[in-house]
């Protein structure tokens, strides 16, 4: 059973030491309470105190890590179900089955590699390639395997029943902490072994989560502890079903055997189909998503979908509000105004590089919030955009003194110019529209 804050706070020294990083140790034990820290970051409490804390200062889903330094892959660790109570903290993780009988493995690889794009101003990746091997020999396991390692610098799945072969891949691997796969109720003893000599995460799979919840413990009271869960291969439906009630039972119930993150492998063949079931998995509730497919159209809208999920929905992405160039800019370049939320200010920069006319974007100050969003709520208004134009330093690079405002909120033209001085000229309704119209304002 959950203790409450203040029956944590009972078995803390109370000596309000502030070494834990909180003011107090009421405090603190509030903290281990929502399960936002843990007790270990008290150097003072005493072993009877540990002891019968340890379970209240768990976090319900365990942390797993996959790799090392400053590029490990962590999983879990999360607090709630849904993103509106608090943001979701550790990505899933974006991986690729490579089968050890593939003929275009070093082909595959160097595809994958290229996944990388950048959106909103932030790098966006993939995290994973996962060796399955297909063939059953450990020569072309191990080849395999060894291809990834020395053409990827992304974290490793190791994919097979056998532990003899994963023994073998794992030793060649080891120093990349791979995660192996799997252990199942016919070789648990062994696979939790490997896990246990190697220190390396592990992936449970069975088909039920009774079952699930039984080998997990006995894998940790073989000592190896972090686990990674898998309900097997069903239809989506069923997968989120089984992703959805894990999710729970851990942070609703404080299950422990199912306190872990989990792992769904896409069934579709067929590229938007495999699109939709692993953004389903993404967003309900899955650590890791293994696809098969590796095109970069499809990747993407992927991983735009993750970035979007694991954004902070309280703190909308920004950028610096200040006067950006676009190009080769001149004191006759035409300057454009926007909100600084990146979505916004990101696709009309896009849509101004796309038509080759060098310009200015002013970010204006919007605490993040689109263009219309802004504007009824008073944060982009003729006295902000005024205020964007004194503070950007824009008078000292132009010419001239005309601004274009989006032609959403063309009704504040009138008000802008009286309050900036500068004439207003109205833009398009949608980004897509200003190519056109930067070249026309040439014409």
């Amino acid at each position: 059973m959950a203790l409450s804050g203040l029956e944590i706070y009972k078995l803390l020294p109370k000596t309000n030491c502030k070494e834990c990083g909180f003011p107090t140790c009421l405090a603190f034990a509030m903290q281990i309470a929502a399960k936002k820290v843990e007790l270990g970051k008290c150097p003072h409490v005493s072993e009877e105190a540990k002891k019968a804390l340890e379970s209240a200062s768990r976090p319900p889903i365990r942390l797993v890590t996959i790799g090392t330094g400053e590029h490990k892959l962590e999983l879990g660790n999360e607090t709630v179900m849904f993103r509106h109570e608090e943001t979701f903290y550790h990505p899933t993780g974006i991986g690729f089955l490579i089968e050890d009988t593939a003929s275009d493995i070093e082909e595959r690889i160097a595809k994958i590699n290229k996944l990388k794009f950048e959106r909103v101003g932030q790098q966006i990746n993939v995290d994973l390639i996962a060796v399955k091997c297909a063939s059953g020999k450990q020569d072309a396991f191990l080849a395999a395997v060894k291809k990834v390692l020395a053409s990827s610098q992304l974290h490793l799945v190791l994919i097979s029943e056998d532990a003899a072969l994963i023994k073998a891949a794992a030793k060649e691997a080891k120093q990349r902490r791979p995660l192996i796969y799997a252990a199942t109720k016919d070789n648990v003893e062994a696979m939790a072994k490997v896990a246990g000599e190697n220190s390396l995460p592990l992936v449970v799979r069975a088909d039920s989560l009774d079952e699930l919840a039984e080998l997990s413990q006995k894998i940790t009271a073989q000592g190896a502890e972090d686990l990674v869960l898998d309900s097997g291969s069903k239809d989506l439906s069923s997968k989120i079903g089984d992703l959805t009630q894990i999710r729970r039972l851990a942070l609703k119930k404080g299950f422990r055997p199912l306190g872990y993150p989990t792992i769904a492998f896409t069934v579709s063949s067929d590229l938007y189909q495999e699109l939709a079931e692993a953004a389903s998995y993404i967003a309900k509730y899955a650590g890791i998503v293994i696809m098969k497919n590796v095109e970069a159209h499809q990747v993407l809208p992927l991983l735009t979908v993750r970035q979007n999920i694991y954004t902070d929905p309280q703190k909308p992405l920004q950028v610096e509000p200040k006067v950006y160039e676009i190009g080769q800019v001149s004191d006759k370049s035409p300057v454009l105004v926007t909100t600084n939320f990146s979505l916004s200010y990101y696709t009309v920069e896009a849509e101004v590089e796309g038509s080759r006319v060098p310009a200015y974007i002013i970010s204006s100050y919007s605490e993040g919030l689109s263009v219309l969003t802004a504007w009824a709520a008073e944060k982009f208004t003729a006295e902000t955009i005024s205020k964007s134009i004194n503070d950007s330093g824009i008078k000292e690079k132009v010419a001239h003194q005309e601004i274009i405002i989006p032609g959403y909120v063309s009704v504040l033209s009138g008000k802008l110019e009286e309050e900036s001085g500068w004439k207003v000229r109205v833009g398009p309704k949608e980004a897509s529209g200003i190519p056109s119209f930067l070249k026309s304002l040439k014409g």
